[in-house]
């Protein structure tokens, strides 16, 4: 299977979205919970299905790009196609001195946009810290870890330690990266409004704002047609007050990740479980946990 990888890897990207794109509708034809997940999550944001039918295609193309951004060789930049957004938000943000979390939901490209951001702001601030659950199958995870360590980029599985490593990073003023519209293992999120409906929700972003006054930052990255790139775009601050508690700061970061797919409502992944109930297997210890290839990225 690395060798399939490698093989894609050297592919245009133009041609990976194309392959990417037939992919996504053979899904689509071929699974009829993942169709009715999909409208279903459409009806309950109140976006009609034209508007969403794009991310069908998105879906595959997403899978697709991966062995590019994998196996992408390590002192190779990542933004020859990027144009980022909102730079001086994060500039401001880390002038603060308390830390930056990013944060972002399945939309778009959301493996490159860490990348991208740890190559323009981790020189200077110091790497950025990541969690993800590796892969059951061997030859993912393998491909994940291997993939993943990029300089000023600090890629470490779901435990106890990687949460303290955020910690850490934001006591000395760098950034961490986080999906915020993950159902967490039960006991670590609480039932949130998304999109008028209890969701169960991480409270990861906000407790480690909350502990340590972070500046949290939205961030998306969409992905241009044909192949042309990407726009990575960060988003105005959710601004804490004296009396923001867990769940008005989690109902705002709900509402940021909203906002976002709202405005590419073509690129998010609409067949994702967001509404289910959450497994109960929290880790108490360091372990690893499960991941897919579309599921897989920070």
């Amino acid at each position: 299977m690395l060798t399939l990888f490698r093989f894609f890897s050297v592919w245009p990207l133009t041609a990976l979205h194309v392959l990417g794109g037939a992919l996504g509708w053979g899904v689509w034809a071929f699974s009829p919970a993942y169709r009715e997940r999909f409208r279903s999550n459409c009806a309950q944001a109140g976006v009609p299905f034209d508007m969403a039918r794009p991310a069908i295609a998105e879906a595959g193309r997403f899978v697709a790009e991966l062995p590019k951004l994998w196996l992408r060789p390590a002192d190779a930049s990542c933004l020859a196609n990027v144009q980022m957004q909102g730079q001086e938000l994060a500039e401001q943000a880390f002038a603060l001195g308390k830390g930056v979390i990013f944060f972002g939901p399945h939309c778009g490209s959301f493996e490159l946009g860490p990348q991208a951001l740890s190559e323009v702001f981790g020189l200077r601030y110091g790497a950025i810290t990541a969690i993800y659950r590796p892969a059951r199958q061997a030859w993912l995870a393998a491909i994940e870890l291997a993939a993943r360590q990029r300089p000023h980029f600090a890629v470490l599985p779901a435990s106890l330690s990687a949460i303290k490593a955020m910690h850490k990073a934001l006591k000395a003023g760098r950034a961490v990266a986080l999906l915020t519209d993950q159902v967490p293992p039960e006991g670590l999120g609480l039932w949130a409004p998304f999109f008028g409906k209890p969701a169960y929700t991480m409270t990861l972003a906000a407790r480690l704002a909350m502990q340590n006054g972070a500046a949290l930052l939205p961030v998306s990255c969409e992905r241009l047609p044909k192949g042309r790139g990407y726009i990575v775009k960060i988003w105005p601050p959710i601004h804490l007050t004296d009396s923001s508690d867990l769940l008005s700061t989690v109902t705002n970061i709900n509402q940021a990740i909203e906002a976002i797919v709202l405005s590419q409502p073509g690129q998010y992944l609409w067949g994702y479980g967001r509404y289910k109930t959450p497994r109960q297997d929290a880790p108490k210890q360091d372990s690893p946990g499960k991941d897919s290839a579309a599921k897989a990225a920070l």
